[in-house]
Parts: C-alpha cells; sequence; structure tokens
C-alpha cells in the first residue's frame, strides 16, 4: 500500500479534528512497533480518535476504501500483535484516556481503552477499590490492550486473568458497526457471551473503545519476601508450602541467577542475600497473624526449604525487592538481544519440562545462555534465550527459529500452551498448532470470516484466513 486513498483523506480533513491524522516519521516509527525489536514497522499514517464515534467513523471509511487498520495501545507486547509491517493504518488509542467516576455501590469503573493501567489503580484507590491487573509495564499499558491480550502478570495466582475483570465492553467492527456488550451487569444469561470474543483476540475482530471494569477491595498489609534456593524443584516445594501457609499469596514469581547477573549489569542493583544462588523466590503475601507467620517463616530454615531468606521492613524495601523481579526484562534488552518465549505448563509439569529444555540447549546449542524467570504460582515461564556474541544477529534469529519448534514440541508434550500472556501475534502464529487443534483453527476462522470477512481488522495477526 503506498498511501491512503485520495477519497478518505479528503473525508478525513472535512469530518475530523485537524490533529487526527500523522504522517510523522517519528509517529510511524513509535506507534507502528510494539516492543517486539525483530519486526520493522512500516505503517502508511497514524490516526488518534478520542471518542468511540471517531473510530466507528474511520472505520466505516477504511471499509469503504478497503484499508487494513492495527489498532494500537500501549505497545508493549512482544509478539509482534501491535506491528503494522504492511503498509497499514495504526489507530492509536492513547487520546482516549477518559475515566467515569468510581461506581462504589456496584464496584465498578467505566474507562476509554487508552487509559493506563496504573491510572486506572490511581483512579480507584480512594474508594478502596482497585482493578487488580498489574505488571511491570503498568505505567505504559493500556486497558484496551489489557484485554485485547487478555493480559496476565504477577498477580494471576491471586486474581486470574483480565477476563475475570471485564464486565463489559464497547467494541467497533471492521465495517464501523458499535456494540455494547453487558454494561456494568454481572449476571446475563442469554446466550453466547460475545465479550468474550473480543477478549484476547489481539484487535482482530474488532476496536474495543470503552470497557467496564470489575474492581475488588485493596488488599491490607502486605509483606514481600526474597528466598534463595538451589533449583526449580525447591522453588517448587517452597510453592507447596507457601499454598498451605497462614496468609493469602498475593504473588509467586521466581527467576534464576543469570537474570539477576544481567540486572546487575543494566542497574547496578544489589541483592539483599549473603551470597548468590541459582534459583530465587519472590513472594508476596496479604499478611495474616504475625505469630503465625514467623513460624512458618522459621520451619521453612530448620527444614531446609530455603538457603537464604529476607523481608521487606517497609515500602521502599518492598519496592527494591519487586525491581529484583520486574526489572528483569528490560535489563535482558539492554544487555543483549534476547529471544523471548512465554509459556505456560501445568504446573506439575514444570519439572520435567525444565528438564527437558535444559537437555535440548545442552545438546543442540551448547554455550548458550538460557534465563528463566516467570509467574510460577499460574504455570507461566518466560525463556529468554541470548545471543551469543560471536553469532550475527540473522545467525541468531534463524537458529532461535528452529529452536522454538522444538521448544513447543516440548510444550505440548507436556499439554501447556506457547503463549502465556503475550498472545500470537505475528512471531508465534507459525507455531499455534501446538497448542490448538485442526478444528479448533478452523472455528477461529469462521469466527474471523464472520466479522471481518474483508481480513481488515489487523490483518495477518493470531492466524492467516
Amino acid at each position: 500500500m503506498s498511501g491512503l486513498p485520495s477519497e478518505l483523506l479528503a473525508a478525513v480533513s472535512r469530518d475530523f479534528p485537524a490533529d487526527f491524522l500523522s504522517f510523522d516519521a517519528a509517529d510511524l516509527v513509535t506507534y507502528g512497533r510494539d516492543w517486539t525489536q525483530v519486526l520493522t514497522p512500516r505503517p502508511v499514517a497514524v490516526a488518534f480518535p478520542r471518542s468511540t464515534d471517531e473510530v466507528a467513523a474511520l472505520l466505516r471509511l477504511c471499509s469503504a476504501h478497503d484499508v487494513a487498520v492495527v489498532p494500537s495501545g500501549g505497545r508493549t507486547g512482544l509478539a509482534g500483535g501491535a506491528v503494522a509491517t504492511n503498509g497499514e493504518l495504526v489507530v492509536s488509542l492513547t487520546r482516549m484516556r477518559r475515566m467515569d467516576p468510581v461506581d462504589v455501590l456496584g464496584a465498578t469503573v467505566r474507562v476509554q481503552a487508552g487509559a493506563i493501567t496504573e491510572a486506572v489503580h490511581q483512579h480507584t484507590a480512594p474508594e478502596g477499590l482497585t482493578w487488580p491487573v498489574d505488571f511491570a509495564s503498568k505505567g505504559s499499558s493500556q486497558v484496551g490492550g489489557n484485554i485485547a491480550t487478555n493480559a496476565g502478570g504477577v498477580k494471576v495466582i491471586r486474581y486470574g486473568l483480565t477476563r475475570q475483570w471485564v464486565l463489559g465492553l464497547t467494541v467497533v467492527l471492521a465495517s464501523g458497526e458499535v456494540l455494547e456488550l453487558n454494561g456494568a451487569l454481572e449476571k446475563n444469561n442469554t446466550g453466547v457471551d460475545l465479550r468474550q470474543l473480543f477478549i484476547g483476540s489481539e484487535g482482530t475482530l474488532g476496536i474495543i473503545t470503552e470497557a467496564v471494569l470489575k474492581l475488588t477491595r485493596v488488599p491490607e498489609k502486605l509483606d514481600v519476601f526474597l528466598f534463595a534456593v538451589p533449583d526449580l524443584a525447591a522453588v517448587l516445594a517452597l510453592f507447596r508450602e507457601a499454598r498451605k501457609g497462614p496468609f493469602v499469596i498475593m504473588a509467586y514469581e521466581f527467576f534464576t541467577e543469570k537474570c539477576l547477573a544481567r540486572l546487575r549489569r543494566h542497574r547496578n542493583v544489589k541483592t539483599p542475600l549473603s551470597a548468590p544462588s541459582d534459583y530465587y523466590v519472590l513472594l508476596e503475601v496479604e499478611r495474616g497473624a504475625p505469630d503465625e507467620l514467623e513460624a512458618w517463616l522459621t520451619s521453612l530454615f530448620e527444614r531446609e526449604l530455603v538457603t537464604d531468606g529476607t523481608q521487606a521492613q517497609h515500602s521502599a524495601q518492598a519496592a527494591d525487592l519487586w525491581t529484583l523481579r520486574e526489572g528483569i526484562s528490560e535489563s535482558l534488552s539492554a544487555t543483549g538481544l534476547p529471544h523471548k518465549n512465554d509459556v505456560a505448563l501445568p504446573i506439575p509439569e514444570l519439572t520435567g519440562f525444565c528438564a527437558e529444555l535444559e537437555q535440548f540447549f545442552e545438546a543442540s546449542y551448547p554455550g548458550w545462555e538460557i534465563a528463566l524467570f516467570g509467574h510460577i504460582g499460574d504455570g507461566n515461564l518466560h525463556v529468554n534465550v541470548m545471543k551469543p556474541d560471536d553469532l550475527s544477529r540473522e545467525d541468531f534469529l534463524a537458529k532461535t527459529h528452529e529452536a522454538d519448534h522444538a521448544i513447543f514440541a516440548l510444550v505440548q508434550k507436556h499439554h501447556g500452551s506457547i503463549s502465556a500472556e503475550h498472545g500470537i501475534g505475528l512471531l508465534k502464529k507459525d507455531y499455534l498448532r501446538y497448542s490448538r487443534s485442526p478444528a479448533e483453527l478452523s472455528i477461529m476462522r469462521a469466527i474471523k470470516r464472520a466479522l471481518d470477512p474483508r481480513n481488515l481488522m489487523n490483518p495477518g495477526k493470531i492466524l492467516d484466513p
């Protein structure tokens, strides 16, 4: 696509604000890509709507002139789901950040899709409520993108995925038709829940422009711990003990010394433990009875379930401990070229999967650095393969593409998913068969054809028509 049709440009100039459309080179690069490093953005232009009505009017124009669009939120995804690689029109929701007053009685809030995740937390906190979707990118991720990818994050073990916290959606289809789905209803047993079609669909079926979010109370005082353990089996053994602990688990995260070494190189952080360990666990809990907690902690050391540990004494120390986990992804990218995979396994399968994964890399790619971390309490494992210094970028990407087939075959063997929380996008669609059956893929294509028959909505993402 060499440019937008003149008729569409004339309509935009006539019917939309003067700053609605941008052809600025910096905007094309910024809004044409996400956090994926290996794809080159090539959008034709970027649109900046401020309302559902403007999105609907724009999509009617795009439909009339066969212009493909790529919805764009906070662009924090890692699967290429928000990258415009083929001259598409990017529709950025960054100006759609309205947040309505909190409905305290119903424990809901209606927001536009461009609202920043952290801003929603701040907006609802004065009422003692929160939208419990939380992750390291909360300062830049947007509600619409969170919903479109069914985002996970660090609190899934406590609250579940994003879809558990969305009551209603406003969605604009490729035709420009606007759907109002479910509103603020907790109970609505009137057939197929169309809202769920769009949650996790990565903008391939329509553009989410507004959402009614379900809220919950802000948790009571939290305790944050960092433990050192010798291996993955010990990570899981400690998790079993935490499940029985005298508290409510808010987050259970793990990372390896290789991750921490990269973090030290990037941010020069210090580990508040006496000596390095191959594996670490970060545990956040809603505080229970102090004497019971003390007894639980004492038993961990008496039974040698952990080799070292520390407890944050105040909020600043808690933030420092969380930095050790949440700073990893950025530090891997800042200190090298990582090839990232975000997989999910049933928790009992994690030990076997990781053992076979290590054997595979030792046999096929000896000497490669593998940095593991993840939300182990919900079975989500982040596998980061770092480019060796003596290997070119092109050769590294080719080899990791080959390796992914073996990795995802292992995921399939252990009854897992090739994507836990970053979606499929462009980067994983060739591997979707490892997680979805032919019958499932056929149904997904049928849904796509029904809602977007001309393949204008984020074309090429998840699967081909």
